[in-house]
């Protein structure tokens, strides 16, 4: 058996909360195994074998039932992680400091014009560029005051999850790829 990646999209934010312990109940109510999750922000990972793009929408159905609200859920394999680290157009900024390098792990892809429009926003030394399926931000004063970052909406973009470069190794080391 091999591992899955799953990532909420506004977990405990938006009105849902939900433990870390409710997290993985929920993932064991829905055969998944050995649950472990990364923070309180959304970062589960299984045991299991299924195909991601069902596994999110299993998943999706059980936050609706248990939460009250259908929590957007991004799956993805251990193989697929691997690649988006390896796709990492930045390599030099992880060196420098990985919570400035925000990976947006996108659901259905990136909208048409995205890219090119979310690039529009960019101050200074941003940088923001697509590669295996997400969007790679790079902000070298920070995420918190970025125009970039706040203009970066599912309406724009596409529907995604960010996590810093830091969690996406993390989350790789917890399903057995060294990065």
């Amino acid at each position: 058996m091999t591992h899955r990646i799953i990532l909420f999209r506004g977990m405990n934010t938006g009105g849902v909360r939900a433990r870390v312990g409710e997290q993985r109940a929920m993932a064991e109510a829905r055969g998944l195994r050995n649950p472990l999750t990364l923070l309180a922000s959304g970062n589960l990972v299984v045991e299991s074998d299924r195909d991601p793009v069902e596994l999110e929408a299993a998943v999706e159905a059980e936050t609706e039932r248990r939460f009250g609200r259908r929590i957007e859920t991004i799956v993805r394999s251990p193989a697929q992680w691997a690649a988006l680290i390896a796709a990492n157009p930045f390599p030099e900024a992880t060196s420098v400091d990985g919570s400035r390098l925000l990976v947006m792990v996108m659901k259905d892809g990136i909208k048409p014009g995205g890219l090119e429009a979310v690039r529009g926003f960019a101050v200074g030394e941003e940088r923001v560029e697509a590669a295996a399926g997400a969007l790679f931000f790079w902000h070298p004063e920070g995420i918190g005051s970025s125009k970039m970052a706040a203009r970066a909406q599912p309406r724009l973009i596409g529907l995604g999850t960010g996590r810093n470069w830091n969690t996406v190794l993390k989350l790789a080391d917890m399903v057995g790829l060294t990065a």
